[in-house]
């Protein structure tokens, strides 16, 4: 008699019996399911949100190029330009976003006001300054290459450059404010997405 509750009870603890596993195995499944069904559900949002954010950025650059193109007179080159201007900064913002907000989020380092931050200013700097400088520095290159504009006299390059293009250029502030206000509620959308997430599978656990 005494054999048989040794083998039934161990340190004070009854075993698990053979009814409580296959009871227990099926709802371990199904937890399991609903969480990568969460994270499923979040990748695939969070790919959406930066692939369009990657995409806004590559259109403020074919508008800087654009712009470029037309103040210093270039034509030459301009499928490789075109080609330069959108595919790095839609991989340059990509990659920053993953680093500077996806990734911080996963690791609990960020709060919703700096993920918030992080996010716009992601899309100000990869979105809007960096394509515009691209274009700026390539298209200028060409022009100087190929003489389609007085040369700038020496030590005034940067604010000859600038003033010449001073008017064209105010129409990047179109993408600056759109990158920015998207910054802002891509920002709010991904942690908001982020804390469903975590408190759905807390819930579960």
């Amino acid at each position: 008699m005494q054999d048989i509750r040794m083998a039934t009870y161990t340190h004070g603890q009854p075993s698990v019996s053979l009814g409580d596993e296959k009871f227990r195995r099926p709802m371990v499944i199904e937890i399991i399911e609903k969480k990568m069904e969460y994270l499923r559900k979040e990748k695939t949002l969070n790919v959406y949100g930066t692939v369009f954010f990657g995409t806004a950025a590559s259109f403020s650059g074919m508008l800087a190029n654009f712009i470029f193109r037309h103040c210093f007179k270039v034509k030459h080159d301009a499928l490789k330009t075109y080609a330069s201007v959108t595919t790095l900064p839609f991989l340059s913002t990509v990659v920053a976003y993953k680093f500077l907000v996806t990734d911080a989020l996963y690791l609990g380092n960020i709060s919703q006001e700096n993920c918030v931050l992080r996010s716009s200013l992601v899309g100000i700097v990869c979105g809007v300054l960096y394509p515009t400088g691209l274009a700026f520095s390539k298209n200028g290159r060409l022009a100087v290459k190929y003489h389609t504009v007085p040369l700038p006299p020496k030590g005034r390059v940067l604010l000859y450059w600038l003033l010449l293009c001073q008017t064209e250029v105010k129409a990047m502030m179109i993408p600056l404010v759109f990158q920015t206000v998207f910054g802002i509620l891509n920002g709010l959308r991904h942690y908001a997405i982020f804390e469903s997430t975590l408190e759905k599978t807390v819930r579960d656990d």
